[in-house]
């Protein structure tokens, strides 16, 4: 039987992932056929907060979801090692129209890109104080700040490349405040599996990831139509800065220091309330 019967036959699985460079970089060779796991995909893109109410309601196989939601759906779902966006120096950025000090945040209106992002879970984090948000999708969210509808906005995604064309000053970078606060890299996305699946798909699903990784670095080329396809808005710069900010050697798998961060977000979310304690294991054994 030829490799094409064979992906041909292959078992299809949902997968969910965002239609921003870093996340189409990630699965090109996978969604593609250029590396196999005895997986076909049927892909569904979505913004990271449908995304993530997506796997509350338990919709897709597997899907990219924020750190934060990871917390609320480890009953039905496990974290996989490859694929993420976690690292140094691409945490969320709080932003206002002037320069703020951040004390002075309690008490106003702050614009999150979702309730399930870890954006909104840092910006907790950072000061349990603030009550008051508005939930925006991601790209809305330096406009508000910038007609005073809210008072200061968190941002993620491209938008830490193009905010002061807004007008927009930097109040604080949670991922900074995060390292500084822990020592760790901030994890940001991760790719979520349902347990069902059982051990040895998810162990396949975990290293075909890995090896998309690979072959997109290998391949930069190879995966350029795929990404312009889904960010019609950005120049090829800004999808290669996106790109060298989001996926770097975490994506290819956690190792120790990945999952250390990891655990002790989830930890420190847990302690905070934020998401509910839980007993399964985090990832395949």
């Amino acid at each position: 039987m030829s490799h094409n019967q064979d992906q041909e036959s292959a078992p299809v699985l949902s997968l969910g992932f965002s239609p921003c460079p870093n996340d189409t970089f990630i699965f090109d060779a996978l969604i593609h056929g250029r590396v196999d796991c005895g997986f076909r995909f049927r892909e569904q893109l979505e913004d990271v907060e449908t995304l993530n109410r997506m796997a509350l309601a338990s919709v897709l196989d597997v899907s990219k979801v924020s750190y934060h939601l990871l917390g609320h759906i480890l009953k039905d779902y496990l974290l996989l090692r490859s694929g993420g966006a976690l690292g140094r120096g691409c945490g969320p950025l709080v932003v206002a129209r002037d320069d703020l000090d951040p004390g002075t945040l309690t008490g106003k209106r702050v614009a999150l890109p979702g309730r399930y992002t870890t954006a909104a879970l840092l910006l907790r984090l950072f000061n349990p104080s603030l009550t008051d948000f508005v939930y925006l999708p991601f790209h809305e969210i330096m406009a508000a700040v910038a007609d005073g509808s809210v008072a200061a906005g968190v941002i993620i995604h491209e938008s830490r490349f193009t905010y002061q064309g807004y007008g927009l000053k930097k109040v604080v970078d949670l991922g900074e405040w995060w390292e500084q606060e822990t020592g760790h890299p901030i994890p940001l996305g991760g790719i979520a599996a349902k347990r069902s699946l059982g051990r040895e798909a998810l162990l396949r699903l975990e290293q075909g990831i890995a090896r998309s990784v690979d072959y997109a670095f290998r391949h930069p080329g190879e995966a350029r139509p795929y990404i312009r396809a889904h960010s019609q808005e950005m120049s090829d710069e800004v999808c290669d800065a996106h790109i060298g900010l989001y996926v770097n050697d975490f994506s290819r798998g956690l190792g120790s220091e990945g999952e250390a961060a990891v655990r002790l977000l989830l930890g420190r979310a847990a302690e905070a309330g934020i998401i509910p304690p839980w007993q399964e294991p985090l990832l395949i054994s």
